[in-house]
């Protein structure tokens, strides 16, 4: 299968979209769900002290099931919680959680689980500034062994690093990050049929993002079959 290009590396923002059918009446487009993080994000970074819409009627609805309205896969680091980050309340987020957002097959099968079953259309992998797993990698000369489950971690990141090496040093740490989140989403794409598949079909929409430590705010890409590049102009 030939690579997908997220534009996750080149420039980060501005997210053009292309028409997508909704698959299931019940299930927004990818687009809306891509909207309402951009807004629940919006409301974050203006006041992260805004309480999230969470109240006791819905936590009892909730134990009858879920329709979460987007997935996000991102990095486990303590600093990136998606529910926070998105002002998402109870069973609105499915998340998923690893470090460097390394796609392995238990995260596979949690993300078709959240598209197959939850009708969840929208997958989001969410890198971030600063990304340990990222730096580690940079910084562990190849055959340095920190482990096995440590050297499984690195194995997977060191393709992104090794695209972002001729990167200015300044620059070098956030273009890994970016290329990691490329990389990933490009994981999920060759390691899943089912995913492959729900997107093939415009069943479900990938797309990166960029968190901001300092800020708060998530940058997009494209989604994944729009060849439209990332600008900073907005988010």
């Amino acid at each position: 299968m030939s690579r997908v290009r997220t534009c996750v590396v080149t420039c980060i923002g501005v997210l053009v979209l292309a028409p997508l059918a909704l698959a299931r009446a019940e299930a927004p487009a990818p687009a809306e769900s891509l909207a309402r993080l951009k807004a629940g994000n919006a409301t974050f970074v203006a006041d992260p002290s805004e309480p999230l819409p969470v109240d006791a009627e819905k936590r009892a609805a909730l134990a009858k099931g879920q329709s979460p309205f987007a997935t996000v896969l991102s990095c486990a680091d303590s600093r990136v919680p998606p529910e926070i980050i998105f002002h998402a309340g109870l069973g609105d987020l499915f998340v998923v959680r690893a470090a460097g957002h390394v796609a392995d097959r238990s995260v596979l099968a949690s993300l078709e689980y959240a598209a197959e079953h939850l009708h969840s259309p929208l997958i989001v992998v969410m890198g971030h500034e600063m990304c340990g797993a990222v730096k580690a990698t940079m910084e562990t000369p190849k055959g340095q062994s920190l482990g096995p489950n440590l050297d499984y971690l690195l194995k997977a990141i060191r393709p992104a690093v090794a695209r972002a090496a001729s990167q200015p040093e300044s620059q070098r740490l956030r273009a890994a990050i970016m290329e990691n989140v490329e990389e990933t989403i490009n994981n999920l794409l060759t390691s899943s049929p089912i995913l492959k598949h729900m997107a093939d079909e415009k069943q479900i929409g990938l797309v990166g993002g960029y968190y901001e430590l300092a800020s708060g705010r998530v940058l997009f890409s494209a989604m994944v079959d729009v060849p439209a590049p990332f600008s900073t102009a907005s988010h």
